[in-house]
């Protein structure tokens, strides 16, 4: 089953699945963002817009999802004082100019897409110099074993998300983002909030 697929039918049950438990990590993850007043922002893998209601005023935000039921949900949360475009798309092959945003939000995508190393390499081309990345996912580390995560990994990874990404192996194809900061904040720190900016 395409990931394409397996989101159009989890869509009518996602927030039920994760609006409360991560409400208070995109809050979070919101905070450690500049004043953004004028700013060019991309949301990727934006699903049901859980984020809109956590947005800094004053951006110019662009969410972009490769599913269109997604979309659909994520429009209804727009607010009349916001300013979102919604995008069909795959963050593995934007279709942005380079250098095109001042900030990249991935919140809960990098270890969602088959191949998260594409996806951050679209990321550092979109990005412009000293913009900022704001990454909540959950990660193993380099030589972790979490043996559990890896065989969980076999039966969902084409349904909803994967969960043996390790996160500097991705960072790794991505030589212009450099670390900010890097917090592990749920499940025994499997789960991370990273800031990112690109030289």
């Amino acid at each position: 089953m395409s990931l394409k697929h397996s989101y159009t039918l989890l869509a009518p049950i996602y927030d039920a699945m994760v609006a409360t438990s991560t409400a208070s990590m995109r809050k979070n993850s919101f905070a450690q963002l500049d004043d953004v007043n004028g700013k060019k922002i991309l949301l990727a893998g934006v699903g049901t817009g859980l984020d809109f209601e956590h947005l800094p005023a004053g951006a110019e935000y662009h969410g972009i999802d490769l599913t269109p039921a997604m979309l659909k949900r994520a429009e209804r949360r727009i607010r009349p004082d916001q300013s979102i475009t919604l995008h069909v798309g795959d963050m593995m092959d934007l279709a942005f100019d380079d250098a095109e945003f001042d900030v990249v939000i991935c919140h809960l995508i990098l270890a969602v897409v088959p191949k998260p190393e594409k996806m951050i390499v679209e990321v550092e081309r979109v990005l412009k110099p000293g913009g900022q990345v704001l990454i909540l996912d959950k990660f193993i580390r380099p030589g972790q074993r979490a043996f559990g995560r890896r065989l969980l990994n076999v039966f969902i990874r084409h349904i909803a998300t994967r969960t043996n990404v390790v996160f500097e192996q991705v960072l790794s194809h991505a030589p212009k983002l450099k670390l900010v900061s890097d917090e592990p904040i749920m499940v025994g720190g499997w789960f991370r909030r990273i800031k990112l900016v690109r030289t």
